[in-house]
């Protein structure tokens, strides 16, 4: 029996108000799964469950946080199926076709009702930095790039107007709680959203954003919303607590009794505030569906020992509100986790390399371990030290695929083709060709607005002075694209012939450059068209092959630098964590306010939760700054996280590095003073 492998618990979530012939609809449902829980395996089990007892697959709506994610639940669905429904285990799985992000499957709704809310569905979709290209162009034109004092810049800006959209927040809170040092421009900032918006809709262009504000003001009408939820019997949403108002609105309005929504989250590991995320989604989901919001808890734990869950549960259990939830587990052990106190951040970075380097000789690859922190910069003097030392690593965050300029030529092109009025990619893309500046390319893109065949107007155009056959290729390229003779995904070839040229004279590293061009051609030809690859590639990018912070060859083996952000959703059989001190985590930059420090609390616990086997949390007792005061730079001492009180000291071992100093030992050393200069005079009297 394909259930008998889940406990108690996961079989409650699995089972949750399904009959045998799959009539029945079940109420809405709450998973709290706590961390290494095993929520992704009970969720592919409640799809699939479905699906065994009787649901249409294609009537299964299921939304998860990457492609990458829902391609993997879907496999995993495939494989439970196949227990129960043997070689039919293929086909039911492969009509699970509503699976994805929630922007994937906004941007497929909105063509789909493209017409009843007056939208072309031929749009294209901007990323971020596209749309940041489009704040800065309308910035520049209302005159806000040359007042007399600075006007925030196209990505604070652009960061304002996405805090606005997905939080449901008016702009003049927006800027008092996020963003203060911008509430003078409150006015101006008004009117370049506006005319940001314009600009989007006059171009045919959605941003991000836009996937899911389109999509909530679409089931704002409930007509439409009434249609569009009668098309999904069951509703799965993945990563609860990292859905923003936007989200959890959309939800409401397709489902407004819950019938058929299962939910699955932690509300422990809500840490993504700074996207809009809200935990009040999963806090307040009980009440949005009282009294018939059912709520089943997975605190069991397959991955951390006994002593690191008691220590995570200790920390988290002071939390001003969340879900009552301890972790258990099977796996007994006697080591607990350890509170390293060292000297500064220079020993904190020979402390964890001496570490990894010992649990290597112990048998344990650099694989199995990592080093994580609260901030990017924190890795610093760590990897100073690993490169000193030959510890290969990998940081996770880099460069993304799409980032690259050649890549981003090249999507230019594909995405003027589909929609000649996207402003920010034709101008990208004209100023790729010799002699041809911003004004040429404003005044042509101008002459083709205005025009109903743009691609036509622009064939009719005198090419411009130096650009000479440059020009009438560009020309050509575009329309053999825009016709689409050459099929998909031939056309992608065909635009990477015409910049390859291009890509020569630019770049210096084009041969490495080009290997990007070929892998996103390769990647392309997995998509049924353009407009389809265009939209996925936008909202789920993969990694650049050239990019310098990417992950090594598979065959070496190297240590795991991350981010707790980055981190979430790993694990590893040992966890180091740099800088446990105040100002560090919590950061100094996020006590404001008590929802704050709440969810530095709960990154610390994602982090505490990362670890299988061994736990290292680092307290540096002081740090090196940088210009603090008028005598320059300067040591300043600080005390251990805030949320590990001295009443939670009973769960970790605490030691010093190196061993033989104790805390005390280390404190009466630094009160000693000895005047050097007095002893050097009296050397000569």
């Amino acid at each position: 029996m394909y259930l008998e492998k889940l406990n108690p618990q996961q079989r409650m979530a699995v089972e949750h108000g399904t009959l045998i012939d799959g009539s029945h609809i079940a109420g809405p449902l709450l998973v709290i799964a706590g961390a290494g829980s095993g929520k992704t395996n009970t969720l592919a089990h409640r799809v699939a469950h479905l699906i065994v007892k009787g649901a249409d697959p294609r009537r299964i709506l299921l939304m998860t946080f990457s492609r990458r994610a829902a391609a993997e639940m879907a496999r995993r669905v495939e494989r439970i199926c196949r227990d129960v429904l043997g070689a039919n285990a293929g086909v039911m799985a492969d009509a699970l076709s509503w699976s994805g992000t929630f922007h994937g499957i906004g941007a497929r709704l909105l063509r789909d009702y493209a017409e009843q809310i007056g939208l072309d569905p031929g749009f294209t979709i901007h990323d971020r930095e596209d749309s940041a290209d489009l704040m800065n162009l309308i910035r520049h034109d209302l005159g806000f790039s040359k007042t007399e004092s600075r006007f925030p810049t196209k990505g604070t800006c652009l960061a304002i107007y996405s805090r606005a959209v997905n939080s449901e927040t008016a702009l003049d809170l927006v800027l008092r709680d996020v963003f203060p040092w911008c509430a003078t421009w409150e006015k101006q900032l008004r009117e370049l959203f506006a005319c940001y918006v314009e600009a989007k809709q006059s171009q045919n262009v959605l941003d991000y954003d836009d996937l899911l504000l389109y999509w909530a003001q679409m089931v704002g009408e409930t007509v439409i919303a009434e249609d569009i939820g009668s098309r999904f019997d069951h509703v799965l949403v993945d990563e609860y607590q990292d859905t923003n108002r936007l989200q959890a609105s959309i939800l409401l309005a397709l489902k407004p009794q819950g019938q058929g929504l299962t939910v699955v989250g932690d509300d422990a590991q809500s840490i993504y505030s700074f996207r809009a995320a809200t935990v009040r989604n999963i806090l307040d989901f009980p009440a949005a569906f009282s009294p018939a919001a059912n709520i089943v808890t997975l605190d069991r734990n397959y991955r951390s020992t006994q002593p690191i869950l008691a220590a995570a549960n200790a920390v988290i259990d002071l939390a001003s509100e969340r879900f009552t939830k301890n972790l258990w587990t099977e796996r007994q052990s006697s080591e607990r986790p350890r509170l390293v106190t060292v000297r500064d951040e220079a020993e904190q970075a020979r402390y964890v390399a001496d570490m990894v380097l010992d649990n290597r000789e112990e048998g344990l690859t650099l694989k199995q371990q990592a080093v994580l922190f609260r901030a990017s910069h924190h890795s610093g003097p760590l990897e100073v030290e690993l490169t000193r030392r030959n510890i290969p690593f990998v940081k996770f965050g880099g460069l993304k695929f799409l980032d690259s300029a050649h890549v981003k030529d090249m999507l230019a092109a594909l995405r003027f083709a589909q929609n000649p009025r996207d402003r920010v990619a034709g101008f990208r893309l004209m100023q790729i060709l010799p002699g041809v500046g911003p004004s040429t390319a404003q005044k042509t893109l101008d002459l083709m607005a205005e025009d109903a065949s743009p691609i036509s107007a622009l064939a009719a155009m005198p090419a411009p002075a130096r650009s000479g056959e440059d020009w009438t290729t560009f020309v050509s390229v575009l329309q053999e694209l825009k016709t689409g003779k050459a099929g998909w995904p031939a056309e992608i070839g065909l635009a990477r012939q015409w910049y390859a040229p291009h890509l020569e004279r630019l770049h210096e590293d084009a041969a490495t450059r080009q290997a990007d061009l070929l892998q996103l051609e390769q990647i392309a030809g997995g998509y049924a068209s353009r407009e389809r690859f265009l939209t996925e590639l936008t909202l789920d990018p993969p990694d650049a092959t050239s990019d310098q912070a990417g992950v090594p060859l598979l065959d070496e083996d190297y240590l795991i630098l991350s981010t707790i952000h980055s981190a979430k959703g790993q694990e590893w059989t040992r966890v180091f964590m740099l800088n446990v001190v105040d100002g560090c985590i919590p950061s100094d930059l996020a006590v404001g306010t008590t929802a704050e420090i709440e969810e530095e609390r709960r990154l610390l616990y994602v982090a505490m939760t990362r670890a299988r086997d061994g736990l290292d949390l680092v307290v540096p007792q002081r740090f090196f700054t940088y210009g603090q005061n008028s005598q320059g730079d300067r040591h300043v001492y600080a005390s251990r996280s805030r949320f590990i009180p001295a009443t939670l000291l009973q769960f970790f071992e605490a030691c010093s590095w190196p061993q033989g100093k104790s805390e005390a030992a280390q404190a009466q050393a630094r009160q000693v003073r000895i005047d050097v200069g007095a002893r050097m005079r009296g050397m000569w009297r």
